[in-house]
């Protein structure tokens, strides 16, 4: 034991661990700090094992466009563990976003960006843009038929920025459009250069909260005052406080092994992500999409009346930016307590709120046609020969339907179709079908006067005295 307590002592007179220890598990943090602020190094958990597990991936997964989506199928399919690997991977960035969301939500309710932790928040918020960017540029990894098409998309909404936007898309696209210099790039970023800035602002973000402490849990009728809060602080730690290690550091282990027993769980028996079909430019009906929690963004672009969609896409990240910077810089003194801020409260509900909704939207995609849309049944034809029951099956054959629901069958990109015989004149269903719309291409070269005929003839159907009828 002498020479154990020796060769210890040898030890940590070199390296000074004892002192490094006592300063970072061994740091003082209030008596009141529970379960709601597990979820910072719930995050840091789910980051590390991002690492490693991409780490793994990258071993074998070769970033170019004539390998790339044979190598996902090998980890997927053949490779011993690797739909578990995959599913790990997958799973663990849903669990980074979801909860550096949940821990940006308790800090900004608890006030916790007041005096003195203004840039414990700031540096927070750098990262959670550099999660949602390594969400975004993974997607493409997949490099499958949905992935490419959802960086066109990206690219395109860059584009419309004034002054940049041309640069810009062509900075996302590496080029003129998507290939091989679009899969390196993305590759880089996802790999090297974004993973390498959140270990430095994880860093300064550690170092930030060992400066200043963790916040105390706020209580209603103790105001921040940059001028005594110090010292209030640092009396209070004395008093009240105990070591960050074993005492409050329980729940964070507690918390970060819970969530990766569940994310392997999901991982074995829900899997990696679908891998859609190879990409291939020439085929346009694929459906793109961002992982779920970009979904919210992609829903609300898509829900935005036209004319507003330019003006959103360059106010709304200046927004989010905004709402970011401005609590630390101009309101970082005063009340903390959620109950005298109940503005606080309403604005993280209706934040969420929101997101939710908007990703309930997104998973029907009433936007995007229904390519799997089946041909009517007879029973809403309600005719087995004759004009209507031909113009119904081109309804379906020239792609209408995947776009035009009629009684509850087809797509909700465009209008219900279903009762189009009583607001339309048989004329001006003619001239929609030539002319076309907005979203909707003309027919007027693609059908023969008696397709058409018989397409206006269906259309013209679509009646609630014909339904009644049938």
């Amino acid at each position: 034991m002498d020479a154990l307590k020796q060769l210890w002592l040898w030890f940590d007179d070199r390296t000074g661990t004892s002192t490094v220890w006592k300063a970072t598990a061994g740091h003082l943090v209030p008596r009141g700090a529970g379960w709601w602020y597990v979820f910072g190094s719930a995050t840091l958990a789910a980051f590390m094992l991002q690492v490693f597990t991409g780490i793994a991936l990258a071993t074998i997964y070769v970033p170019s466009t004539a390998d790339a989506y044979k190598t996902l199928e090998f980890i997927t399919y053949q490779a011993k563990w690797g739909h578990l690997l995959r599913g790990l991977h997958y799973f663990g960035a849903s669990a980074m976003v979801l909860f550096i969301g949940i821990h940006v939500s308790r800090t900004f309710l608890m006030a916790a960006y007041k005096y003195p932790r203004e840039m414990s928040w700031l540096s927070g918020a750098v990262l959670l843009l550099l999660t949602i960017g390594m969400g975004f540029t993974g997607q493409l990894l997949r490099w499958d038929q949905v992935a490419v098409w959802s960086v066109y998309i990206a690219a395109e909404q860059a584009g419309r920025l004034p002054w940049i936007g041309q640069s810009v898309a062509h900075f996302i696209l590496a080029g003129n459009t998507v290939g091989g210099a679009t899969l390196s790039r993305f590759f880089a970023y996802h790999v090297f250069f974004v993973p390498m800035m959140i270990f430095g602002f994880v860093g300064v973000h550690l170092y930030l909260v060992l400066r200043n402490g963790i916040s105390e849990p706020p209580k209603a009728g103790r105001p921040v005052d940059p001028k005594t809060y110090r010292s209030w602080y640092e009396n209070m730690l004395k008093r009240e406080g105990h070591p960050f290690w074993p005492n409050a550091a329980w729940r964070d282990v507690v918390f970060s092994t819970a969530m990766i027993v569940v994310l392997v769980g999901l991982a074995w028996f829900v899997g990696a992500p679908h891998l859609a079909k190879p990409p291939d430019p020439t085929i346009l009906t694929a459906e793109p999409r961002p992982d779920w929690y970009l979904l919210w963004y992609f829903a609300l672009l898509a829900l935005l009346p036209h004319a507003l969609e330019n003006y959103f896409i360059i106010l709304g990240p200046l927004m989010f930016v905004a709402f970011l910077l401005v609590p630390p810089l101009f309101f970082n003194k005063g009340e903390r307590s959620p109950l005298l801020r109940p503005w606080a409260i309403v604005l993280v509900i209706g934040i969420w709120t929101t997101i939710g909704t908007l990703w309930v939207e997104g998973e029907k995609a009433p936007w995007s046609p229904d390519f799997t849309a089946k041909p009517l049944p007879a029973s809403v034809v309600g005719v087995a020969s004759g004009p209507v029951f031909e113009g119904a099956q081109l309804f379906h054959s020239k792609g209408c339907e995947y776009c035009h629901e009629i009684s509850g069958y087809g797509g909700h990109r465009g209008p219900s179709l279903t009762y189009v015989g009583q607001r339309l004149t048989k004329d001006q269903i003619t001239i929609r079908i030539v002319s076309g719309g907005t979203n909707m291409p003309a027919f007027g070269g693609i059908l023969s006067a008696p397709d058409l005929q018989d397409l206006v003839a269906f259309l013209d159907s679509r009646k609630p005295v014909n339904k009644a009828q049938q």
